[in-house]
């Protein structure tokens, strides 16, 4: 990530589910930067549920990261989602 962020880390996630989850946020970030494939954006995003499955615990999570980066999680895979490109950008 170029900037600092303030991710909500849990205190009972293992160093796996950390990474993960920053794993994620990177893509996220890099999607408007430079661009992602999106098989590997969508590889982390289920990574990125397996840590969170509660939906409203991703919701919250994604509302504190585009609090912080002005980027949404959630619309990011939607925008994934609804390419042909292997590769996203934003």
């Amino acid at each position: 990530m170029s900037e600092n962020y303030i991710l909500p880390i849990d205190g009972n996630w293992t160093v796996d589910d950390i990474v993960k989850i920053s794993n994620l946020v990177d893509s996220v970030l890099d999607v408007y930067e430079t661009g992602v494939l999106k098989s590997k954006l969508l590889i982390r995003y289920n990574a990125f549920r397996d840590v969170l499955p509660a939906q409203s615990e991703q919701k919250q999570f994604d509302k504190d990261f585009e609090r912080q980066t002005g980027h949404s999680i959630y619309k990011t895979i939607k925008l994934a989602q609804g390419t042909t490109k292997d590769k996203v950008r934003g």
